[in-house]
């Protein structure tokens, strides 16, 4: 909860605390040198505390909000500035530099009947001084609530798909709706962001199964699909070598090449394909080749072993 105390400094700086110091000091000095008598220290002692009362200093990014007799007279500030003790008052010190508040909207209803937990951060300023002071009793507060009923809204509005996916919408429609509300009173939001959004841990489970349903869904979709184009390829190859046996031939030796190029590679190829290829004489002389090697390469072990 934010707080709704004013900033208010009641005249106590460095410079009003010292002058009070040096004249409260030097009456009492001139006291005890018998200069003065009583009633004198006392009128002394009353005039150094209004006169150190009448001195204010405001910070750079602050401004004063003076009354006089309880009438708005204007504003002070920065550094130092001076009022007429007693009839003047400084009623508040207004921070001009942007402020962050947090608001949150609990077990809300989204337009899908879904209850959420939201968390969401506005970065305001108070751009005119005289209507924060004037025009709303205590701003920080009324951004506050104004915010957290503006979030309820803008969730009951929204699905809760379009919470999720595009939360830049929803912010935008909330920073023109807290504007509306805000101007008025010299103070612009300049920003909203969502900090979190917590759905029921039911729902998030059936919401993760159903994403994993379909990714797999989309996975068989683009399996089958690939396997389609393959049979077109296919067909098309077919087409190809249906009256062109020469380059069916070519294709065979080169598979059988790629196949046999390891040593002691062993490739196994149904009769049906070396019959439709021509390739029967070519695989038993490879065949042949190969155990040839293979006998060799014993032979050559064996001799130099002895």
């Amino acid at each position: 909860m934010i707080s709704t105390k004013k900033i208010t400094k009641l005249g106590v700086n460095p410079i009003s605390g010292l002058i009070s110091v040096l004249l409260i000091g030097g009456s009492v000095a001139l006291y005890y040198t018998e200069c003065i008598n009583a009633f004198v220290l006392v009128v002394l002692l009353i005039v150094s505390l209004l006169l150190a009362n009448a001195i204010h200093i405001a910070d750079q990014w602050e401004r004063a909000i003076v009354l006089r007799m309880g009438k708005y007279t204007g504003l002070r500030g920065p550094g130092i500035f001076f009022t007429i003790p007693i009839i003047d008052k400084v009623d508040n010190y207004i921070d001009q530099r942007v402020r962050v508040t947090e608001f949150k909207a609990e077990q809300t209803l989204t337009k899908d009947t879904v209850p959420v937990n939201v968390d969401a951060v506005v970065y305001w300023t108070v751009w005119d001084v005289e209507k924060a002071a004037l025009e709303v009793q205590d701003y920080e507060v009324a951004i506050a609530y104004i915010s957290q009923t503006g979030l309820r809204d803008v969730i009951g509005k929204h699905e809760l798909a379009e919470l999720l996916q595009e939360r830049d919408k929803v912010t935008d429609l909330l920073q023109r709706m807290l504007d509306e509300h805000t101007n008025p009173w010299g103070i612009t939001c300049q920003n909203v962001g969502i900090k979190d959004i917590v759905i029921p841990q039911l729902l998030a489970d059936a919401m993760s199964k159903e994403a994993q349903a379909e990714r797999e869904r989309r996975a068989r979709v683009i399996l089958g699909t690939a396997e389609t184009e393959i049979a077109e390829k296919f067909a098309k190859a077919s087409e190809q070598y249906v009256n062109n046996p020469v380059a069916l031939h070519l294709r065979g030796m080169n598979m059988l090449f790629e196949g046999l190029k390891e040593k002691g590679s062993m490739v196994i190829v149904p009769s049906s394909a070396l019959d439709s290829m021509n390739l029967g004489a070519m695989g038993g002389l490879i065949s042949l080749a190969k155990s040839n090697e293979q006998q060799n390469a014993q032979k050559t072990e064996g001799g130099k072993e002895n």
